[in-house]
């Protein structure tokens, strides 16, 4: 394994969650881990010990470590958090872009159109979810970029836990469009634009978990496997 175990654990679960393939609840076995990744309990509970921090893991005393369970509150709240901080990004954003920036978030817009058209939706899903990361990366405050990174996972397990197997996504279309208004420096639109987005994708989840009960070994594999 070419990660230290630790980091190939952490690594795989966000990716998992990212992706929507882990729910909400899903209970995440230290044996079952040991056995995918190849490593001991020690490695497994400082991955989980990592995940919790990052709070999308939740330790609970004598039961073990959970896929954490959002509530509605706190589903609210993670989307009011990403609209507080994305609107300060993409402020960021439009002020600096490059023209290598904006070609950059064009070409990942396609590279999303074409999941889409291929009705890849595991790499739609990855590849919506990197947009606002990539804006994350683009606006150049590592402080802000780090605390989109966790609402955007957790968002990620809020949307995978309120919604039903065909889970809303970010629209291209609507990426292109917060795309374009960078390119024009227009800092008003873009403002309206990122509001209008995030908002209408909390609208879309309908908030009543589901109910799944996945094995844990067909979701994580480890790398190379």
């Amino acid at each position: 394994m070419s990660q230290a175990p630790e980091q190939a654990i952490v690594g795989g679960v966000l990716e998992a969650i990212a992706e929507h393939r882990l729910k909400a609840g899903v209970k995440l076995g230290e044996q079952d881990l040991c056995e995918i990744y190849h490593c001991n309990r020690a490695h497994v509970r400082r991955a989980l010990a990592t995940l919790e921090a990052q709070k999308v893991v939740k330790l609970e005393p004598n039961r073990g470590a959970f896929i954490a369970t959002p509530t509605p509150e706190e589903a609210r709240n993670v989307f009011q958090a990403r609209r507080a901080i994305e609107l300060v990004i993409a402020r960021n954003v439009v002020r600096q872009a490059s023209a290598e920036d904006v070609a950059r978030l064009r070409e990942h817009v396609e590279q999303e159109h074409l999941a889409r058209q291929s009705s890849d939706r595991r790499d739609a899903i990855r590849l919506s979810g990197r947009f606002h990361l990539i804006l994350g990366e683009m606006c150049g405050n590592e402080v802000l970029d780090e605390f989109l990174n966790e609402l955007v996972m957790r968002s990620s397990l809020i949307i995978s836990m309120y919604s039903a197997s065909q889970a809303p996504l970010c629209g291209d279309e609507e990426h292109a469009l917060i795309v374009d208004a960078i390119a024009q420096g227009d800092e008003a639109t873009l403002m309206e634009r990122i509001e209008h987005h995030l908002r209408h994708l909390e609208r879309s989840i309908a908030i009543e978990p589901t109910n799944a009960s996945p094995d844990l070994k067909d979701i994580l594999q480890a790398p190379g496997r």
